[in-house]
């Protein structure tokens, strides 16, 4: 028989991780002692719940960690500007917000994911620090998403929140002065977050926990600045492509091509929501990256056939986001789309003339495709070997020795 302490102590806390995490954080100005406090209510609890447990168990946690935080650092004989900090608190049980103040900003994860996103960290800490601390992933789950060995990826963290500590970072939504500029890291960290879980097959427990607690963000930031269009942008952007996550892969986790996915299999309801989402965003009258990403992801969704997709306005889409924020992946994506609306030889122009994108295996997959439907076989499989030699996830390595295969017999 299942232990009920046991449950009710990991029912709240993944429930409440986040915002008990963030509650800490703010009072103690240092992550690793936020993390080790909570740790050891955790176990406090375990030991001390038994039958009954506490009418508000997660302000029961929030308190032991608080009481154990201090017990830390009196027992290191430092930290008294900190221990005067937490001295000087409420004694007793501390009352967690409700989960309806979101039109106030009272959502603890918000604070604490602008402080992951801060702009003083680097890129990939961002991200990591994001998933562990925000969306709950282990060490070890984050290292696998990476493709990194776990003490490495431990160190990455480490040094992140020890810079968050000593700089003095803290833990809150910037004023409205600073959202602006510090929305497009954010927005751009909560989609790299969704991308991580995008690309995995969707029968697995952290791909979807990715993406569920990416669009969550989203919203959770859209809330904050209903009137920025970017924000939306990215809500409909997620919501459209997680739409199709079902159909993406096999039940043995192969690659499906969209145009091969079993559009039966999409998610209507979250493609609506999308689409309404999207409508919103461009009705502010400021069209930003999110937004024509989602746009594109739209014509896909309304088509109820791969024939009956739109490529003449993709192109257009794609055309317009090379303007405003270029890249060589979105000149790929144009390149592709050109090539379903003009044939495959005005694509390959578009993709020889790309520059930077050597490293990148979806070009060289892109490329093959290109030759082998030119009828240049040899060239055709000289790409997909290259774009074997860098390609990194199973998935993706099995489809395209596939294409080899089949291509060279």
């Amino acid at each position: 028989m299942a232990d009920p302490a046991a449950a009710a102590v990991e029912r709240v806390y993944r429930g409440e991780r986040a915002r008990l995490l963030a509650a800490l954080v703010r009072v103690l100005g240092d992550f690793e002692l936020a993390e080790d406090a909570l740790q050891d209510a955790v176990a406090h609890a375990l030991r001390s719940w038994g039958p009954a447990v506490p009418d508000d168990p997660a302000a029961w946690l929030l308190t032991a960690a608080r009481n154990s935080a201090v017990d830390r650092i009196r027992r290191a004989r430092v930290g008294q500007a900190k221990l005067a900090r937490l001295a000087a608190g409420e004694s007793g049980v501390t009352p967690m917000p409700p989960d309806d103040r979101l039109a106030e900003v009272g959502d603890e994860r918000l604070s604490l994911l602008f402080t992951c996103c801060h702009p003083a960290l680097a890129e990939d800490a961002r991200v990591a620090l994001t998933l562990q601390a925000v969306a709950g992933l282990t060490a070890a789950q984050i290292a696998r998403l990476f493709l990194v060995a776990e003490p490495a990826l431990a160190q990455r963290l480490v040094r992140a929140k020890r810079k968050i500590r000593d700089a003095g970072i803290g833990l809150k939504v910037p004023p409205d002065h600073l959202l602006p500029d510090r929305l497009a890291g954010v927005l751009a960290v909560v989609y790299l977050v969704f991308t991580k879980g995008y690309a995995s097959p969707s029968g697995r427990d952290e791909p979807a926990q990715l993406r569920r607690e990416a669009i969550r963000l989203a919203k959770l930031l859209a809330t904050l600045m209903p009137d920025e269009p970017e924000a939306l942008g990215l809500v409909a952007l997620l919501l459209l492509q997680d739409s199709r996550s079902a159909a993406r892969f096999t039940a043995e986790g192969d690659v499906v091509l969209l145009e091969d996915q079993d559009r039966g299999r999409w998610d209507r309801a979250e493609i609506e929501e999308g689409l309404g989402v999207l409508a919103r965003a461009l009705r502010r009258g400021t069209v930003g990256p999110y937004q024509l990403q989602a746009a594109i992801a739209a014509q896909h969704a309304q088509a109820s056939t791969a024939a009956e997709t739109d490529w003449t306005r993709i192109a257009g889409l794609y055309a317009q986001l090379r303007t405003i924020a270029p890249s060589p992946v979105v000149a790929l994506n144009h390149a592709v789309a050109v090539a379903m609306t003009e044939g495959p030889e005005a694509g390959l122009a578009l993709v020889e003339e790309i520059d930077g994108l050597d490293r990148y295996h979806l070009a060289h997959a892109a490329r093959a495709d290109l030759l082998r439907r030119l009828g240049r076989p040899a060239e055709a499989a000289r790409a997909y070997r290259r774009a074997l030699d860098l390609v990194e996830a199973p998935a993706d390595r099995r489809f395209l020795t596939a294409r080899l295969t089949e291509l060279e017999s």
